[in-house]
């Protein structure tokens, strides 16, 4: 583990413990945000912690050839009244994905430094989000970081009601030509969508 300088740089993926930690300290400025996601890389701390970085192996991934989408969902997707949009509201989304509550997680790593960068990076048009609407209300959606390079990071999801961040996510999948989207690290949910663990490396050559 590297403790980062100023210097806008970070140690080579290879050196991150087993649990996928790489290095902390640094910033959160948007040159460093757009390095450390090219690089494979990523922010995740509480509030109360410096910033850690990470680059777990496996990573944990959905090739979107490879959605699976239950017979109970296409179904439910056909008869929905969800409005689903893109980079709409970001501000909106990352707030209340801070705001959801998580089984085994106290409180949120989106502290309030982490919703002003990526709100940066949305402006820059490095991240991107997707709302799901119900008469007129936000009622779910999903954010994430776009380097243009055919891979989307994703960060976080929310939904109010039921089935409107499974609806956020299979909607965008289905609706764009990624070649890979990034989950990051194991969740049971994105599983069941067809989510796979595959080795580092194999993750860095797609970036």
């Amino acid at each position: 583990m590297v403790v980062l300088s100023d210097k806008l740089e970070f140690p080579d993926v290879s050196r991150a413990t087993s649990e996928g930690l790489l290095a902390i300290g640094g910033d959160l400025s948007a040159e460093r945000l757009i390095l450390a996601y090219k690089s494979g890389i990523f922010p995740w701390f509480d509030d109360d912690e410096v910033i850690l970085w990470w680059s777990p192996s496996p990573r944990f991934v959905l090739f979107p050839d490879r959605l699976k989408v239950s017979k109970s969902m296409r179904q439910f997707l056909r008869n929905t009244d969800f409005t689903v949009t893109v980079n709409t509201d970001f501000l909106t989304v990352i707030t209340e994905c801070s705001k959801a509550k998580r089984s085994g997680q106290p409180g949120t790593w989106i502290t309030e430094d982490m919703i002003r960068a990526y709100n940066q990076l949305h402006l820059l048009g490095y991240a991107t989000s997707v709302e799901v609407w119900q008469h007129n209300q936000l009622v779910g959606g999903l954010y994430g970081v776009d380097l243009g390079n055919g891979v989307f990071c994703g960060e976080s999801m929310f939904a109010k009601v039921s089935n409107a961040s499974k609806v956020a996510f299979i909607t965008f999948v289905q609706n764009t030509n990624y070649k890979l989207i990034d989950c990051q690290v194991y969740t049971r949910h994105l599983e069941s969508l067809g989510a796979e663990e595959i080795d580092r490396d194999e993750f860095l050559r797609y970036l």
